[in-house]
């Protein structure tokens, strides 16, 4: 549910090396009583990209690397005549699911099987949440208005919002939870139980 362009860690730079960094210089940081730091929390949803649930919070910080409403996919693709979803503003509720397999995904970031294009072009969420319901499809190109989410509208409003964090596993839930905990998903990429327990 994320039209933007926006790349992703550089193939240099893997999630896991990038988590260990943070902890590693979380863990050298002197913890003294002047520190602006005193709390991470890592929030971890379900199947919500940074756009759906924070984008139009840029009203409030135009430093956030939010949504202005001129982003836009294609309803298809591989037509160069095909209307185009700009993204708005009028998500009431987080119904329905888009698709969170990777494959779904893997439609999603580049619009096809292709994956060579890099960066990803990030023009598949219509297309793809059009082939589960061709109602979904301005569902998925919409976010919240900030006083439709208040609770993240006072943290965003009181605390530093990391804007360009991405799922480390461009996949179902558990792998991604699997990330969070151990750094790997161990090569999972759904969430078939058996697979998962191998993690």
């Amino acid at each position: 549910m994320s039209p933007r362009k926006k790349s992703p860690i550089s193939p240099t730079t893997t999630p896991k090396s990038t988590i260990f960094t943070l902890l590693f210089l979380l863990h050298s940081l002197p913890i003294t009583s002047s520190s602006p730091i005193k709390t991470i929390v890592v929030v971890v949803m379900e199947n919500r990209s940074f756009d759906h649930m924070l984008g139009w919070m840029k009203k409030l910080n135009p430093k956030i690397n939010g949504v202005t409403g001129s982003e836009s996919n294609p309803l298809s693709t591989t037509d160069p005549t095909s209307p185009l979803l700009y993204f708005r503003n009028q998500a009431h509720y987080v119904d329905p699911d888009p698709g969170h397999s990777f494959q779904a995904i893997r439609e999603q970031i580049f619009g096809s099987n292709d994956t060579s294009a890099n960066p990803p072009p990030m023009n598949g969420f219509a297309q793809q949440a059009h082939s589960m319901d061709p109602n979904m499809t301005q569902d998925v190109m919409n976010g919240f208005e900030p006083d439709k989410v208040a609770v993240y509208k006072a943290l965003v409003s009181e605390f530093a919002v990391f804007d360009r964090w991405f799922a480390s596993v461009p996949s179902s839930t558990q792998p991604n939870r699997l990330y969070v905990h151990s750094g790997t998903s161990a090569g999972a990429t759904s969430n078939i139980a058996a697979l998962l327990a191998k993690g």
